[in-house]
Protein backbone atom coordinates (compact mmCIF):
# COMPACT_ATOMS: atom_id res chain seq x y z
CA UNK A 1 0.00 0.00 0.00
CA UNK A 2 1.55 3.56 -0.77
CA UNK A 3 0.02 6.46 1.14
CA UNK A 4 1.27 9.38 -0.59
CA UNK A 5 1.02 13.31 0.39
CA UNK A 6 -1.53 15.80 -1.08
CA UNK A 7 1.25 17.12 -3.05
CA UNK A 8 0.70 14.36 -6.12
CA UNK A 9 -2.35 16.50 -7.30
CA UNK A 10 -0.09 18.55 -8.71
CA UNK A 11 3.09 16.87 -9.82
CA UNK A 12 5.13 19.73 -11.09
CA UNK A 13 5.66 20.51 -7.46
CA UNK A 14 6.35 17.26 -6.36
CA UNK A 15 9.62 16.70 -4.37
CA UNK A 16 10.93 13.72 -2.66
CA UNK A 17 10.59 14.98 1.52
CA UNK A 18 7.09 15.48 -0.02
CA UNK A 19 6.59 11.81 -0.18
CA UNK A 20 5.41 10.13 2.42
CA UNK A 21 4.31 6.16 2.64
CA UNK A 22 4.86 2.76 3.87
CA UNK A 23 8.51 1.25 2.46
CA UNK A 24 9.75 -2.53 1.39
CA UNK A 25 11.99 -4.07 3.57
CA UNK A 26 15.47 -3.23 4.47
CA UNK A 27 14.23 0.33 4.56
CA UNK A 28 14.81 1.69 8.07
CA UNK A 29 11.97 3.60 8.51
CA UNK A 30 13.34 6.51 10.96
CA UNK A 31 16.38 6.92 8.20
CA UNK A 32 13.63 7.07 5.52
CA UNK A 33 12.05 9.72 7.07
CA UNK A 34 14.89 11.84 7.29
CA UNK A 35 16.74 11.57 3.97
CA UNK A 36 13.70 10.97 1.93
CA UNK A 37 12.80 8.76 -1.06
CA UNK A 38 14.28 8.11 -4.59
CA UNK A 39 11.93 9.50 -6.65
CA UNK A 40 12.06 7.76 -10.34
CA UNK A 41 9.72 9.61 -12.65
CA UNK A 42 11.19 8.41 -16.20
CA UNK A 43 12.71 5.17 -17.60
CA UNK A 44 13.78 4.32 -21.22
CA UNK A 45 15.64 1.17 -22.23
CA UNK A 46 17.96 0.02 -18.88
CA UNK A 47 17.84 3.79 -17.50
CA UNK A 48 15.75 5.64 -15.35
CA UNK A 49 15.68 9.42 -14.42
CA UNK A 50 14.69 10.84 -11.42
CA UNK A 51 12.83 14.09 -10.08
CA UNK A 52 15.77 16.15 -10.79
CA UNK A 53 16.71 14.89 -14.15
CA UNK A 54 19.44 13.04 -12.91
CA UNK A 55 20.03 9.53 -14.92
CA UNK A 56 20.69 6.25 -13.87
CA UNK A 57 21.67 2.52 -15.03
CA UNK A 58 18.81 0.39 -13.48
CA UNK A 59 21.12 -2.47 -12.59
CA UNK A 60 18.48 -4.25 -10.47
CA UNK A 61 16.13 -4.59 -13.64
CA UNK A 62 14.04 -2.60 -10.52
CA UNK A 63 13.15 -5.72 -8.39
CA UNK A 64 14.73 -8.47 -10.28
CA UNK A 65 11.61 -7.71 -13.20
CA UNK A 66 12.22 -5.15 -15.52
CA UNK A 67 13.46 -7.64 -18.17
CA UNK A 68 12.67 -5.46 -21.37
CA UNK A 69 13.54 -2.38 -19.46
CA UNK A 70 11.37 0.93 -19.21
CA UNK A 71 10.30 1.78 -22.53
CA UNK A 72 8.67 -1.51 -24.98
CA UNK A 73 6.26 -0.12 -26.45
CA UNK A 74 4.83 -2.93 -27.46
CA UNK A 75 3.71 -3.91 -24.03
CA UNK A 76 1.91 -0.46 -23.33
CA UNK A 77 -0.13 -1.30 -26.99
CA UNK A 78 -0.67 -4.76 -25.97
CA UNK A 79 -2.18 -3.18 -22.45
CA UNK A 80 -4.11 -0.88 -24.82
CA UNK A 81 -5.81 -2.99 -26.71
CA UNK A 82 -6.95 -5.11 -23.90
CA UNK A 83 -8.33 -2.44 -21.86
CA UNK A 84 -10.10 -1.19 -25.21
CA UNK A 85 -11.77 -5.17 -25.97
CA UNK A 86 -12.25 -6.05 -22.16
CA UNK A 87 -10.74 -4.78 -19.37
CA UNK A 88 -11.61 -6.53 -16.68
CA UNK A 89 -13.32 -10.65 -16.28
CA UNK A 90 -12.73 -13.19 -13.60
CA UNK A 91 -11.81 -16.57 -13.38
CA UNK A 92 -14.04 -17.93 -10.80
CA UNK A 93 -17.12 -20.40 -11.70
CA UNK A 94 -15.60 -21.62 -15.16
CA UNK A 95 -15.25 -18.37 -16.59
CA UNK A 96 -12.45 -16.96 -18.22
CA UNK A 97 -11.03 -14.98 -21.51
CA UNK A 98 -8.90 -15.16 -24.58
CA UNK A 99 -5.92 -14.16 -23.38
CA UNK A 100 -5.97 -15.98 -20.33
CA UNK A 101 -6.35 -19.30 -22.09
CA UNK A 102 -3.87 -18.28 -24.30
CA UNK A 103 -0.94 -17.54 -22.12
CA UNK A 104 -1.87 -20.63 -20.11
CA UNK A 105 -1.65 -22.59 -23.56
CA UNK A 106 1.70 -20.59 -24.06
CA UNK A 107 2.86 -21.71 -20.65
CA UNK A 108 2.45 -25.19 -20.63
CA UNK A 109 3.83 -25.18 -24.07
CA UNK A 110 7.52 -24.04 -22.72
CA UNK A 111 7.07 -25.24 -19.13
CA UNK A 112 9.78 -27.73 -17.65
CA UNK A 113 8.28 -31.24 -18.09
CA UNK A 114 6.08 -32.25 -15.97
CA UNK A 115 4.10 -29.13 -15.99
CA UNK A 116 1.15 -29.63 -17.44
CA UNK A 117 -1.72 -26.59 -15.60
CA UNK A 118 -1.54 -23.37 -14.97
CA UNK A 119 -3.40 -21.35 -12.19
CA UNK A 120 -2.93 -17.30 -11.92
CA UNK A 121 -2.20 -15.14 -9.49
CA UNK A 122 -1.26 -11.21 -8.95
CA UNK A 123 2.39 -11.48 -7.35
CA UNK A 124 5.06 -14.08 -6.77
CA UNK A 125 4.23 -13.81 -2.74
CA UNK A 126 0.44 -14.27 -3.42
CA UNK A 127 1.35 -17.88 -5.70
CA UNK A 128 3.74 -19.13 -2.53
CA UNK A 129 1.10 -18.83 -0.12
CA UNK A 130 -1.27 -20.68 -3.17
CA UNK A 131 1.17 -23.20 -4.02
CA UNK A 132 1.41 -24.02 -0.15
CA UNK A 133 -2.55 -24.36 0.77
CA UNK A 134 -2.57 -26.49 -2.40
CA UNK A 135 0.12 -28.56 -1.43
CA UNK A 136 -1.81 -29.11 1.79
CA UNK A 137 -5.15 -29.45 -0.20
CA UNK A 138 -3.58 -32.35 -2.41
CA UNK A 139 -2.64 -34.28 0.63
CA UNK A 140 -5.62 -34.06 2.45
CA UNK A 141 -7.45 -35.27 -1.04
CA UNK A 142 -4.64 -38.41 -0.83
CA UNK A 143 -5.72 -39.05 2.68
CA UNK A 144 -2.45 -38.13 4.50
CA UNK A 145 -3.31 -35.16 7.02
CA UNK A 146 -0.50 -35.44 8.33
CA UNK A 147 1.76 -35.01 5.50
CA UNK A 148 1.96 -31.09 5.75
CA UNK A 149 5.48 -30.69 7.37
CA UNK A 150 7.18 -28.25 4.21
CA UNK A 151 11.40 -27.62 3.76
CA UNK A 152 12.90 -24.74 2.59
CA UNK A 153 16.43 -23.22 3.26
CA UNK A 154 18.11 -21.13 5.52
CA UNK A 155 18.64 -17.14 3.46
CA UNK A 156 15.62 -18.29 1.06
CA UNK A 157 13.53 -15.74 0.24
CA UNK A 158 9.89 -16.66 -1.39
CA UNK A 159 7.77 -14.01 -0.45
CA UNK A 160 6.82 -11.36 2.34
CA UNK A 161 3.33 -12.54 3.24
CA UNK A 162 2.02 -14.69 5.88
CA UNK A 163 2.38 -18.21 4.92
CA UNK A 164 5.12 -17.41 2.54
CA UNK A 165 7.30 -15.28 5.43
CA UNK A 166 7.34 -18.63 7.35
CA UNK A 167 9.50 -20.17 4.55
CA UNK A 168 11.71 -17.46 3.83
CA UNK A 169 14.72 -17.98 5.36
CA UNK A 170 15.93 -15.13 6.60
CA UNK A 171 15.28 -12.99 9.70
CA UNK A 172 13.93 -9.57 8.94
CA UNK A 173 10.80 -11.26 7.48
CA UNK A 174 10.08 -12.60 10.69
CA UNK A 175 11.27 -10.30 13.14
CA UNK A 176 8.52 -8.23 14.94
CA UNK A 177 5.78 -10.03 12.97
CA UNK A 178 5.41 -12.77 14.81
CA UNK A 179 6.27 -15.64 13.10
CA UNK A 180 6.66 -18.85 13.13
CA UNK A 181 3.54 -19.09 14.62
CA UNK A 182 3.31 -22.85 12.24
CA UNK A 183 5.15 -25.88 13.41
CA UNK A 184 4.85 -26.91 9.73
CA UNK A 185 7.86 -25.09 8.04
CA UNK A 186 11.70 -25.89 8.18
CA UNK A 187 14.96 -24.55 6.69
CA UNK A 188 18.51 -26.63 5.73
CA UNK A 189 21.31 -25.02 5.39
CA UNK A 190 22.07 -22.42 2.44
CA UNK A 191 24.04 -24.05 -0.58
CA UNK A 192 26.45 -21.17 -0.06
CA UNK A 193 29.92 -22.93 -0.36
CA UNK A 194 31.70 -20.13 -0.21
CA UNK A 195 29.85 -19.55 3.62
CA UNK A 196 28.45 -22.67 4.33
CA UNK A 197 31.66 -24.97 2.73
CA UNK A 198 34.10 -26.99 5.49
CA UNK A 199 37.98 -25.88 5.13
CA UNK A 200 39.33 -28.12 1.93
CA UNK A 201 35.34 -29.34 0.60
CA UNK A 202 34.63 -29.24 -2.72
CA UNK A 203 31.60 -28.10 -4.25
CA UNK A 204 30.46 -32.27 -5.19
CA UNK A 205 31.51 -32.90 -1.50
CA UNK A 206 29.37 -29.64 -0.56
CA UNK A 207 26.16 -31.04 -2.38
CA UNK A 208 27.02 -34.47 -1.14
CA UNK A 209 26.08 -33.19 2.51
CA UNK A 210 23.87 -30.94 2.01
CA UNK A 211 21.61 -34.01 0.23
CA UNK A 212 22.42 -35.94 2.85
CA UNK A 213 21.51 -32.91 5.48
CA UNK A 214 17.60 -33.13 3.75
CA UNK A 215 17.52 -36.90 3.87
CA UNK A 216 18.17 -37.03 7.51
CA UNK A 217 15.76 -34.10 8.15
CA UNK A 218 12.87 -35.80 6.22
CA UNK A 219 14.30 -39.69 8.29
CA UNK A 220 14.24 -37.32 11.72
CA UNK A 221 10.65 -35.90 10.83
CA UNK A 222 8.66 -38.65 9.54
CA UNK A 223 8.64 -39.03 5.58
CA UNK A 224 4.87 -39.48 6.58
CA UNK A 225 5.01 -35.83 7.66
CA UNK A 226 7.02 -33.83 5.15
CA UNK A 227 5.18 -32.36 2.17
CA UNK A 228 7.40 -30.43 -0.15
CA UNK A 229 10.55 -28.82 -0.68
CA UNK A 230 10.33 -25.10 -2.05
CA UNK A 231 13.81 -23.74 -3.59
CA UNK A 232 14.58 -21.45 -5.75
CA UNK A 233 17.04 -22.77 -8.60
CA UNK A 234 19.31 -19.34 -7.59
CA UNK A 235 18.49 -17.81 -4.40
CA UNK A 236 17.74 -14.20 -5.37
CA UNK A 237 17.06 -11.84 -2.45
CA UNK A 238 19.37 -13.86 -0.26
CA UNK A 239 22.17 -13.48 -1.83
CA UNK A 240 22.64 -14.18 -5.35
CA UNK A 241 23.64 -17.87 -3.69
CA UNK A 242 24.39 -19.89 -7.04
CA UNK A 243 24.31 -24.01 -5.84
CA UNK A 244 26.98 -26.42 -6.60
CA UNK A 245 25.69 -27.90 -10.49
CA UNK A 246 25.18 -31.03 -9.01
CA UNK A 247 22.88 -29.58 -5.80
CA UNK A 248 19.69 -30.30 -7.50
CA UNK A 249 20.42 -33.19 -8.80
CA UNK A 250 21.86 -35.01 -5.83
CA UNK A 251 18.55 -33.82 -4.01
CA UNK A 252 15.52 -35.03 -6.43
CA UNK A 253 15.37 -38.36 -5.98
CA UNK A 254 15.72 -38.23 -1.96
CA UNK A 255 12.43 -36.22 -2.70
CA UNK A 256 11.53 -38.59 -5.19
CA UNK A 257 11.96 -41.57 -3.06
CA UNK A 258 10.14 -40.39 0.51
CA UNK A 259 7.15 -38.91 -2.30
CA UNK A 260 8.08 -35.33 -1.59
CA UNK A 261 6.89 -32.68 -3.89
CA UNK A 262 9.48 -30.46 -5.56
CA UNK A 263 8.74 -27.18 -5.78
CA UNK A 264 10.69 -24.20 -8.21
CA UNK A 265 10.26 -20.63 -7.12
CA UNK A 266 11.11 -19.40 -10.38
CA UNK A 267 9.91 -15.98 -9.57
CA UNK A 268 13.51 -14.50 -10.39
CA UNK A 269 15.26 -17.54 -13.08
CA UNK A 270 12.05 -17.67 -14.68
CA UNK A 271 11.89 -16.64 -18.57
CA UNK A 272 15.49 -16.08 -19.04
CA UNK A 273 17.79 -14.84 -16.58
CA UNK A 274 20.11 -17.79 -16.26
CA UNK A 275 20.22 -18.15 -19.73
CA UNK A 276 17.84 -20.65 -19.93
CA UNK A 277 13.97 -20.20 -20.20
CA UNK A 278 14.09 -21.39 -16.76
CA UNK A 279 16.34 -22.15 -13.81
CA UNK A 280 14.65 -25.90 -13.56
CA UNK A 281 16.59 -26.39 -17.24
CA UNK A 282 19.88 -24.60 -16.01
CA UNK A 283 19.98 -27.11 -13.05
CA UNK A 284 18.26 -30.43 -14.08
CA UNK A 285 15.25 -29.91 -11.51
CA UNK A 286 12.10 -31.35 -12.27
CA UNK A 287 9.11 -29.86 -10.84
CA UNK A 288 6.02 -30.78 -9.48
CA UNK A 289 4.95 -27.20 -9.31
CA UNK A 290 6.60 -23.90 -10.64
CA UNK A 291 6.43 -20.68 -9.12
CA UNK A 292 6.66 -17.68 -11.65
CA UNK A 293 6.10 -14.34 -11.57
CA UNK A 294 8.10 -10.59 -12.18
CA UNK A 295 9.29 -11.29 -15.64
CA UNK A 296 6.73 -13.07 -16.89
CA UNK A 297 5.30 -9.62 -17.98
CA UNK A 298 8.86 -7.87 -17.98
CA UNK A 299 6.95 -5.94 -14.70
CA UNK A 300 4.68 -4.16 -17.10
CA UNK A 301 1.41 -5.57 -14.98
CA UNK A 302 1.28 -7.49 -12.27
CA UNK A 303 0.77 -11.35 -12.56
CA UNK A 304 1.97 -14.71 -11.45
CA UNK A 305 1.14 -17.97 -11.67
CA UNK A 306 1.44 -21.23 -10.11
CA UNK A 307 2.35 -23.98 -12.49
CA UNK A 308 1.36 -28.10 -11.67
CA UNK A 309 2.10 -31.26 -13.24
CA UNK A 310 -1.15 -33.50 -14.81
CA UNK A 311 -0.47 -36.03 -11.58
CA UNK A 312 -1.02 -33.29 -9.10
CA UNK A 313 -3.67 -31.54 -10.92
CA UNK A 314 -5.86 -34.20 -10.58
CA UNK A 315 -5.70 -34.77 -7.58
CA UNK A 316 -6.48 -31.42 -6.97
CA UNK A 317 -9.65 -31.87 -9.32
CA UNK A 318 -11.08 -35.09 -7.98
CA UNK A 319 -10.87 -33.26 -4.32
CA UNK A 320 -12.77 -30.45 -5.52
CA UNK A 321 -15.72 -32.69 -7.28
CA UNK A 322 -15.76 -34.50 -4.46
CA UNK A 323 -16.37 -31.47 -2.24
CA UNK A 324 -18.40 -28.98 -4.65
CA UNK A 325 -15.91 -26.13 -5.05
CA UNK A 326 -11.88 -25.74 -5.08
CA UNK A 327 -12.52 -22.95 -2.15
CA UNK A 328 -9.47 -20.59 -3.84
CA UNK A 329 -9.23 -17.84 -5.98
CA UNK A 330 -8.55 -14.32 -6.72
CA UNK A 331 -10.44 -11.13 -7.82
CA UNK A 332 -7.95 -10.10 -10.28
CA UNK A 333 -6.44 -13.73 -11.07
CA UNK A 334 -5.87 -14.17 -14.71
CA UNK A 335 -6.85 -10.58 -15.18
CA UNK A 336 -7.20 -10.45 -18.99
CA UNK A 337 -5.07 -6.78 -19.64
CA UNK A 338 -2.33 -8.67 -17.37
CA UNK A 339 -2.59 -11.96 -19.29
CA UNK A 340 -2.31 -9.80 -22.85
CA UNK A 341 0.81 -8.17 -21.76
CA UNK A 342 2.55 -11.17 -20.67
CA UNK A 343 1.21 -13.09 -24.29
CA UNK A 344 2.75 -10.05 -25.30
CA UNK A 345 6.27 -10.27 -23.47
CA UNK A 346 6.51 -14.23 -24.36
CA UNK A 347 5.97 -12.68 -27.88
CA UNK A 348 8.66 -10.07 -27.80
CA UNK A 349 11.32 -13.29 -26.05
CA UNK A 350 10.73 -15.31 -28.82
CA UNK A 351 10.50 -12.72 -31.86
CA UNK A 352 13.75 -10.75 -30.57
CA UNK A 353 15.41 -14.44 -29.43
CA UNK A 354 16.29 -12.62 -26.31
CA UNK A 355 17.19 -15.68 -24.69
CA UNK A 356 19.97 -16.24 -27.63
CA UNK A 357 20.91 -12.46 -26.83
CA UNK A 358 21.81 -13.38 -23.29
CA UNK A 359 23.77 -16.29 -23.85
CA UNK A 360 25.84 -13.59 -26.34
CA UNK A 361 26.30 -11.23 -23.47
CA UNK A 362 26.25 -13.55 -20.43
CA UNK A 363 30.02 -13.86 -20.76
CA UNK A 364 31.02 -10.03 -20.96
CA UNK A 365 28.67 -9.77 -17.78
CA UNK A 366 30.64 -12.83 -15.93
CA UNK A 367 33.86 -11.65 -16.61
CA UNK A 368 33.29 -8.20 -15.36
CA UNK A 369 31.92 -9.73 -12.11
CA UNK A 370 34.56 -11.90 -11.63
CA UNK A 371 37.61 -9.16 -12.26
CA UNK A 372 35.55 -7.89 -9.42
CA UNK A 373 36.49 -10.56 -6.56
CA UNK A 374 40.17 -9.13 -6.94
CA UNK A 375 38.74 -5.26 -5.42
CA UNK A 376 39.95 -4.99 -1.29
CA UNK A 377 36.09 -4.72 -0.17
CA UNK A 378 34.80 -7.83 -2.53
CA UNK A 379 35.64 -11.45 -0.58
CA UNK A 380 33.45 -13.41 -3.36
CA UNK A 381 32.00 -12.28 -6.67
CA UNK A 382 29.26 -14.85 -7.81
CA UNK A 383 26.97 -15.22 -10.89
CA UNK A 384 25.15 -17.42 -13.94
CA UNK A 385 23.24 -15.80 -17.01
CA UNK A 386 22.41 -11.80 -16.13
CA UNK A 387 22.48 -12.25 -12.15
CA UNK A 388 25.50 -11.80 -9.96
CA UNK A 389 26.09 -10.59 -6.20
CA UNK A 390 29.24 -9.02 -4.69
CA UNK A 391 29.91 -10.49 -1.29
CA UNK A 392 31.59 -7.84 1.01
CA UNK A 393 33.97 -8.74 3.35
CA UNK A 394 36.20 -6.59 6.35
CA UNK A 395 38.82 -9.53 5.38
CA UNK A 396 39.36 -11.33 2.52
CA UNK A 397 41.26 -14.29 3.95
CA UNK A 398 38.90 -15.16 7.02
CA UNK A 399 36.38 -14.05 5.16
CA UNK A 400 35.34 -11.68 7.93
CA UNK A 401 32.30 -9.42 7.98
CA UNK A 402 31.71 -5.77 8.65
CA UNK A 403 30.54 -5.18 12.02
CA UNK A 404 26.72 -4.92 11.22
CA UNK A 405 26.44 -1.85 12.60
CA UNK A 406 28.69 -0.59 9.70
CA UNK A 407 25.66 -1.19 7.23
CA UNK A 408 28.63 -2.23 4.65
CA UNK A 409 26.33 -3.20 1.65
CA UNK A 410 23.97 -0.37 2.22
CA UNK A 411 26.49 2.50 2.44
CA UNK A 412 28.41 1.02 -0.42
CA UNK A 413 25.40 1.03 -2.50
CA UNK A 414 24.95 4.64 -1.50
CA UNK A 415 28.06 5.41 -2.98
CA UNK A 416 27.67 3.05 -6.27
CA UNK A 417 23.68 5.45 -6.59
CA UNK A 418 26.02 8.46 -6.60
CA UNK A 419 27.65 7.11 -10.31
CA UNK A 420 24.32 6.94 -11.64
CA UNK A 421 24.01 2.80 -10.79
CA UNK A 422 21.22 1.46 -8.77
CA UNK A 423 21.72 -1.81 -7.16
CA UNK A 424 20.61 -3.16 -4.38
CA UNK A 425 22.14 -4.58 -0.86
CA UNK A 426 21.25 -7.93 0.62
CA UNK A 427 21.33 -9.77 3.54
CA UNK A 428 24.65 -10.85 4.26
CA UNK A 429 25.94 -7.60 2.93
CA UNK A 430 26.06 -8.32 -0.85
CA UNK A 431 25.11 -6.51 -3.28
CA UNK A 432 22.77 -7.64 -6.03
CA UNK A 433 23.07 -6.98 -9.89
CA UNK A 434 20.53 -7.92 -12.23
CA UNK A 435 20.45 -5.50 -15.21
CA UNK A 436 17.30 -6.04 -18.18
CA UNK A 437 17.73 -9.10 -20.30
CA UNK A 438 18.28 -6.60 -23.15
CA UNK A 439 21.44 -5.13 -21.96
CA UNK A 440 24.16 -4.79 -24.06
CA UNK A 441 27.81 -5.47 -23.96
CA UNK A 442 28.39 -2.09 -24.25
CA UNK A 443 25.98 -0.98 -21.79
CA UNK A 444 27.44 -3.77 -19.38
CA UNK A 445 30.64 -2.47 -19.97
CA UNK A 446 29.00 0.74 -18.28
CA UNK A 447 27.01 -1.29 -15.59
CA UNK A 448 30.37 -2.44 -14.03
CA UNK A 449 32.89 0.93 -15.07
CA UNK A 450 30.30 2.97 -12.25
CA UNK A 451 30.22 0.25 -10.21
CA UNK A 452 33.80 -0.26 -9.49
CA UNK A 453 34.24 3.41 -9.20
CA UNK A 454 31.92 2.83 -6.28
CA UNK A 455 33.52 0.51 -4.83
CA UNK A 456 36.75 2.51 -4.87
CA UNK A 457 34.84 5.77 -3.24
CA UNK A 458 33.70 3.59 -0.69
CA UNK A 459 36.73 2.19 0.38
CA UNK A 460 38.15 5.39 2.35
CA UNK A 461 34.78 4.91 4.62
CA UNK A 462 34.74 1.20 4.80
CA UNK A 463 38.53 1.25 6.15
CA UNK A 464 36.75 4.18 9.25
CA UNK A 465 34.09 1.47 9.76
CA UNK A 466 36.70 -1.44 10.53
Amino acid sequence: MTLVSNRLSAPNSLEAKDVAYLVHPYTNLRAHEQQGPLVIVRGEGIRVWDLDGKEYIEGLSGLWCASLGFSEKRLVEAARRQMERLPYTHTFAHRSSEPVIALAERLVAIAPPPIAKVFFVNSGSEAIDTAIKLVWYYNNARGRPEKKRIIGRRRAYHGITLAAGHLTGLPYARVGFDLPMSDRFFHVTCPSLYREGLPGEDEEAFADRLAAEIETLIRALGPETVAAFFAEPVMGAGGVVVPPASYFRKIQPILERYDVLMVADEVICGFGRTGNMWGCDTFGIRPDLVICAKQLSAAYVPIAAVLMSRDFYEVIADQSARLGTLGLGYTYSGHPVAAAVALATLDIYETDRILDHVRAVAPRFQARLARLADHPLVGEARGIGLIGGLEIVEDKRSKRQFPQEAKAAVRIVGKILEQGLILRPLPGDVIGICPPLIVTESEIDELFDRLERGLDAALPAMAEAA
